[in-house]
């Protein structure tokens, strides 16, 4: 896997709207000028890949949702990017009628049917615009790419495949088959954009079995086709394979219920549990705990401000990984080396003549001035770095109100405890009556912790102690009730997952940080240092792909799409350590796992791993979901 998957996904984009050729080597050409249309389900796809300037680049000047009210434009290619539903396929159809475009080339995200082509094509026919329906194309892209080595399944809909809708009690058989198909329809686009067939390996008798048996026979079904297969030799680009086929590992998330509630300590991870964080997006309040208004004055209308946090932003790269601390010293430093360059963006403004100017006005004057000496030509850098720098003091103030209104240092220290078995300081009782500590959902995840990882679980004398207390702290208790059942459930069936001797060490409060000058007042706040350890999800990985015998892993289901059907015992096993994998979590994953494989990854030289998961949920909409089941 020479190429990253989302260097693969943009390229397939990026022909897509070329009119499925190769984009050409010399772009000095003017591009042909042209209309993107797609479905909420294309939108998602394309944002954290593309953005619009790069759109523009490429010929895309003006891009709508399919049912929006679109004006005619008679002179103009369309490029459709959308999901074969009915109501988009009956769209499409009363479009040929109006013929709004000059031309139609047809994109589905993931493959159409036969009848909704003919559909499509008697419409063409009654609105007699064949000739203008110039391409129809299937694009096996229906997954959305996050980071270079992350993918998850959808966005919209997501409560369709969520863990909710997997483990209801009372789901039925053809609802599970449809759900089922749902995950391995997006993992089958995801093998097609990937180039390659992998080896499956999953465990017994849960939902992530199911996924994989559903997944061999489609990718068998795809070979057995020699004409129309999706891996053969015409439609692979050369020089993309690795010798050796990527391992493709399922997991289940009933294997590990408390990674998700866990209070985290990493950047990317802490944004997504305590901001709105989406599709590589943020989305905050402007000046959350700004100064009250006076009496009786109507609140200022909060601004809802977005940022993009991208793969070409430096610092975001570098750090989202960082445990906070770090983060915050390192805006700190870049903010200071900023100061001392602001001289020097005064100086050029003023030699531009452009002293009072927005700075919009400015960016215009990008490289194609370089006539104006190089004056321009550092200036732009220079204000992207204050955009950038100004983006994460931002994101990282607003995280820092968080941790410090909630304790989440205190969570994030003795939940690390619970999970790793060591000694505890204080008791549990205390964090979940201590009026200061968090907001009642803090505590109940902090509770659901410690029970999930109990060896055994607390006596009834005791659990109603506890209930008591969360009661007081104003919890709602349904989330408990469907741990229960679970926990029941698993005991039969496995022991309970161990996560590893993980450890924090506290490094004393924040030193550096706290001398004068620095946007982040971290006072009281533990600088907490993490120790690598894999938590359940890695540790199934690194057996597996090290060819490690372990309880645990050993009874996994083993699947090779590419071999001629047989028994599954008498199928020849591959022997030597992956270097390739994926692993995808059915019923939904989360950063801190994602981050934890990176850790993973950087230890062991010349691995690659990608992860992906049916949806990304942070701790509060995990919980959102066990008291729906709790309800029940």
């Amino acid at each position: 896997m020479a190429a990253s998957i989302r260097e693969k996904q943009t390229v397939a984009l990026k022909r897509m709207l070329n009119f499925n050729a190769s984009p050409l080597k010399n772009s000095a050409a003017e591009p042909v000028w042209k209309v993107l249309i797609y479905d909420r389900f294309g939108q998602d796809i394309i944002s954290p890949l593309l953005s619009v300037k790069e759109l523009r680049d490429m010929g895309i000047t003006l891009h709508l949702l399919l049912h929006s009210d679109r004006d005619q434009i008679p002179d103009v290619p369309a490029i459709y990017f959308i999901m074969p539903t009915e109501e988009n396929i009956d769209r499409i159809c009363q479009d040929l009628r109006n013929q709004l475009y000059e031309s139609y080339f047809m994109n589905f995200i993931s493959a159409i049917s036969r009848s909704k082509l003919e559909d499509i094509a008697s419409a063409a026919l009654a609105a007699n615009a064949v000739a203008q329906v110039t391409k129809v194309f299937d694009q096996y892209l229906n997954f959305i790419t996050l980071e270079d080595d992350m993918f998850v399944l959808c966005h919209q809909n997501k409560e369709l495949i969520s863990y909710h809708a997997i483990n209801r009690p009372d789901i039925q058989d053809t609802d599970m088959e449809a759900i089922m198909d749902n995950i391995v329809d997006s993992l089958f686009c995801f093998f097609v954009t990937l180039g390659t067939v992998p080896i499956i390996r999953c465990p017994r008798g849960n939902a992530a079995e199911m996924v994989a048996v559903k997944l061999d026979k489609k990718l068998r079904e795809n070979q057995r086709d020699a004409r129309n297969s999706l891996f053969s030799g015409d439609n692979m680009a050369p020089g993309q394979f690795s010798f050796q086929r990527p391992l493709f590992v399922l997991a289940d998330r009933n294997v590990d219920m408390a990674t998700p509630l866990h209070h985290t300590w990493t950047y990317q991870a802490l944004i997504h549990d305590v901001l709105d964080f989406q599709l590589n997006r943020v989305a905050m309040e402007e000046g959350a705990g700004a100064e009250p208004s006076p009496a009786g004055a109507r609140p200022k209308k909060k601004n809802r401000k977005t940022y993009d946090l991208t793969a070409a932003d430096k610092f975001w790269q570098k750090h989202k990984g960082s445990p906070f601390p770090e983060v915050a010293e390192s805006v700190q430093e870049e903010l200071d080396t900023y100061r001392a360059q602001e001289d020097e963006v005064k100086r050029l403004k003023s030699i531009m003549g452009l002293e009072g100017e927005d700075e919009g006005a400015i960016s215009m004057l990008s490289d194609n001035t370089a006539k104006l000496t190089s004056a321009v030509s550092s200036l732009p850098e220079l204000l992207e770095k204050k955009r950038l720098i100004d983006l994460h003091t931002n994101v990282a103030t607003a995280v820092l109100d968080h941790i410090k209104s909630r304790k989440l240092d205190v969570y994030f220290e003795y939940e690390e405890k619970l999970m790793s078995k060591s000694t505890l300081d204080k008791s549990l009782l205390d964090i979940i009556s201590d009026p200061d500590a968090g907001t009642p959902e803090d505590k109940m995840r902090l509770f659901l912790i410690h029970y999930i990882t109990a060896p055994q679980a607390p006596s009834e004398l005791d659990l109603d102690q506890y209930k008591t207390a969360l009661l007081d702290a104003g919890c709602d208790l349904s989330p408990l009730n469907y741990i229960k059942q679970w926990k029941a459930f698993t005991k039969m069936a496995t022991a309970p997952a161990n996560y590893g001797n993980s450890g924090v060490k506290p490094m004393g409060l924040f030193s550096r940080v706290m001398n004068t000058g620095s946007q982040f007042v971290m006072e009281g706040v533990k600088n907490l240092v993490l120790k690598q350890h894999n938590l359940p999800v890695t540790r199934i990985l690194d057996n597996l792909m090290e060819m490690k015998s372990n309880p645990e892993t050993d009874d996994y289901r083993y699947f090779d799409p590419k071999m001629v059907r047989s028994s599954e015992s008498s199928i020849p096993r591959n022997k030597n350590p992956f270097q390739e994998a994926i692993v995808f979590v059915v019923g939904g994953g989360n950063y801190i796992e994602y981050q934890n494989l990176v850790d993973y990854t950087k230890v062991k030289q010349g691995k690659k791993v990608i992860y992906g998961c049916s949806e990304l949920f942070n701790a509060s909409q995990f919980i959102k979901q066990l008291s729906q089941l709790g309800q029940k």
